[in-house]
């Protein structure tokens, strides 16, 4: 007999369950300070959560005043509310559900338009809000209804190509709505025959009427942002009770497998249709306040591109989460297409986006890189090398270089610290901020590039030493071009660079649930 005591296994064994095996390990994890905190929120109801929440939010106007800078923060927060209600209601057909519906920004359209005609000058109606409201809301649940019904069969990409068709042919009918006849309706309004106008075309329709009901109007920016926040805390609290319900567990099912759903006798196809239509509810009523907010609706609110970012604030958030659908439509809202904007009170907090664009690189690395003096290695690094290659090109041109190393402290001049501290570490051009460098940003984006793909194919110390340079060379194309442009395709790169970091660091997203394959 051996006198060695046997080891513990350390994988899964043959009659155990693993997940309970380990629980003591997911308690230790969860100790110290942070696992305190984390037992005493979950001790607090979620109803009084949400009415803190909701609280909080309710006060910000109070403490605003009518300036121009407070009339813009309540238009930020507003329209945030909006993308808000969209990522709720797209979260019930892909969070929930798992259909993949790119025609969903059809129905926000729907709304618009819909409120539009039923509430401007365009066929002479003026209905209250709430008469408007209820019939778009209707009409557009109902076009969701009709649209899954030939599509409640349809998978995966079969699924996303015809919904992607429907969300096009309705921008293409906005768009060319001009001359198009509404059932022969404008006949009757005296309109020439020749001159048949249904939405107003490229220009849309506008001078539509501001939300009125029951002898109230929402003529202030606070009334709207208090309308739209009523109307996401209504949808949050119904999708909230929807989930618990016997509906929401069979839409998990579908998600999850949609066969095995079938098989344990869930009508699949009787959910397929009802997410739609709820989500296409939705997306009406945000597509209503914004139509009213705008007062107007316009054909460039509703095309693919709007899609792509209501898409990326229910992925960033987390799929299948309500609480993440908002959190998401606020981050990208909020800290990126307007902190990216020039020339706005938030652009002028982020310095047109320089805290977003090098806090996310050093959030990523926070979360991405361990241990902690790996970490340390590599920033250092970062900052040697780019004060190397500054000297040096300083040193040797007398144009190489944005910014002398013997500035003193009193003079930072454009940008404050932050920008001093960047023209110091980076060998820029003279002239990069008011004319731009075309052919230096060209050479460095393709260099970026292939540093990016030799990322992927190395590994351990090798990948940290090419780390350095890649990052150095990421903010040299940031400070050379992308800065100057950032109200065009920057903003939209730096999103979509964004979702890929976040879905592979965190396929889940910020606060989705991560989903567990059996193997």
């Amino acid at each position: 007999m051996s006198d060695v005591p046997p080891t513990e296994p350390t994988g899964p064994q043959i009659g155990a369950d693993e997940w309970v095996a380990r629980s003591g390990e997911r308690d230790e994890s969860t100790g110290g300070f942070r696992g305190r905190v984390l037992q005493a929120f979950d001790r607090v109801p979620k109803p009084a959560v949400f009415a803190i929440v909701v609280a909080l939010a309710a006060v910000i106007p109070l403490l605003t005043s009518h300036t121009d800078n407070d009339i813009y923060y309540l238009r930020v927060g507003t329209v945030a509310l909006v993308f808000a209600l969209l990522a709720l209601g797209l979260n019930v057909a892909v969070g929930f559900a798992g259909l993949l519906d790119l025609g969903y920004i059809a129905y926000y359209g729907v709304g618009a338009y819909g409120y539009a005609m039923l509430s401007s000058d365009k066929f002479g109606h003026h209905w209250q809000a709430w008469q408007s409201i209820i019939v778009v809301v209707g009409v557009s649940a109902l076009l969701g209804f009709l649209l899954a019904l030939p599509s409640r069969r349809l998978v995966g990409d079969y699924l996303a190509i015809v919904t992607l068709f429907f969300g096009q042919i309705f921008y293409v009918i906005v768009t060319q709505g001009y001359r198009v006849s509404l059932l022969g309706l404008n006949k009757d309004l005296g309109l020439d025959r020749a001159n048949w106008d249904l939405t107003g075309g490229p220009n849309g329709i506008a001078n539509v009427d501001r939300f009125r009901a029951f002898g109230f109007t929402a003529s202030s920016e606070r009334a709207y942002f208090y309308v739209t926040l009523t109307a996401v805390v209504v949808v949050f609290a119904a999708l909230s009770l929807v989930n618990r319900s016997r509906t929401g567990r069979a839409w998990r099912a579908l998600h999850d497998d949609s066969l095995a759903a079938q098989a344990m006798s869930v009508p699949i196809n009787k959910l397929k249709v009802m997410a739609v239509g709820l989500g296409a509810a939705v997306a009406a009523l945000a597509g209503t306040i914004n139509s009213a907010l705008l007062q107007g609706a316009f054909p460039d609110d509703y095309n693919t591109q709007v899609l792509i970012i209501i898409y990326a604030m229910v992925i960033l958030g987390g799929a299948g989460s309500l609480v993440g659908a908002i959190l998401g439509a606020f981050v990208v809202e909020v800290l990126l297409l307007e902190g990216l904007r020039p020339q706005t009170p938030i652009s002028d907090w982020t310095f047109n986006g320089r805290w977003v664009f090098y806090g996310g690189i050093l959030l990523i690395l926070l979360v991405s890189i361990r241990p902690w003096r790996r970490l340390a290695a590599i920033l250092a690094g970062v900052v040697a090398f780019g004060v190397v290659v500054h000297t040096i090109v300083a040193a040797t041109t007398t144009r190489g270089t944005d910014g002398l190393l013997s500035l003193g402290p009193d003079e930072f001049g454009e940008g404050g610290r932050l920008g001093w501290l960047i023209r110091h570490w980076l060998a820029l051009p003279d002239g990069t901020y008011e004319t731009g460098t075309k052919v230096p940003f060209n050479i460095a984006l393709v260099a970026l590039i292939a540093l990016v793909l030799c990322l992927t194919l190395i590994d351990g110390w090798k990948r940290d030493v090419l780390l350095v340079p890649t990052i150095w060379l990421a903010g040299f194309v940031w400070e050379t071009r992308l800065v100057l442009e950032v109200s065009g395709p920057t903003r939209l790169l730096l999103l979509g660079a964004i979702l890929i970091i976040v879905m592979t660091a965190r396929p889940q997203g910020l606060l989705g649930k991560p989903r567990v394959e059996i193997v």
